[in-house]
């Protein structure tokens, strides 16, 4: 019998086939259970609703994310670089998803959902800590209240970003990136010398 964490995946990759097919939009919970083979319940026992669904491919991202630091020499490069190896991960897992992630962010930002906006935000909080962590962040005090805010910043900025580069591999999101952390390098230089 599948675990929780397994049927939560199958559910998570069900509903993403269906986003393929016909958008996030049209993704019901009801057609994912048929398609499962599982009863309706179940995916009420593992997601409250369809935003959870969608919430879960971000977890899927900060997983990538995490799993990025566990590379050969990975602490061994500078701390730009190594932030930019892990929003390159959370990056990858989303590249197949776009359209859907487009469709899961204006849902969150409609006027009425306020809230899954305070949700969201939450989540980016969340999703920045842990990229502190994977790019083994060791700041305290004012340092990481600038890093903080400036990676929130970054992140917001490159899915934006991101959700319109239409090159391949995402060579204009990289660069995108690349700069700003080449730029947050030279302003945490002058601040912290």
């Amino acid at each position: 019998m599948a675990t929780r964490t397994d049927q939560g995946q199958d559910i998570l990759d069900e509903a993403l086939r269906l986003a393929g097919e016909d958008g996030w939009d049209r993704v019901r919970l009801h057609n994912v259970a048929g398609r499962l083979d599982i009863p309706l319940q179940r995916i009420h026992d593992i997601y409250p609703d369809l935003d959870a669904v969608g919430n879960a491919l971000f977890a899927r991202a900060n997983a990538a994310m995490l799993a990025a630091g566990d590379a050969a020499g990975y602490t061994e490069l500078p701390a730009s670089e190594r932030i930019f190896l892990a929003i390159a991960a959370w990056l990858q897992v989303l590249e197949p998803h776009r359209p859907a992630v487009a469709a899961m962010l204006r849902y969150k930002v409609q006027p009425a959902h306020v809230h899954h906006q305070a949700a969201m935000i939450v989540g980016l909080s969340r999703t920045v800590q842990w990229l502190r962590e994977a790019a083994r962040l060791d700041a305290v005090g004012r340092q990481r209240q600038i890093e903080e805010v400036g990676l929130s910043a970054l992140m917001v900025a490159t899915l934006a970003y991101w959700l319109f580069d239409r090159l391949e591999d995402q060579a204009k999101t990289r660069a995108f990136v690349k700069r700003r952390l080449t730029r947050a390098d030279r302003l945490m230089s002058t601040l912290f010398r």
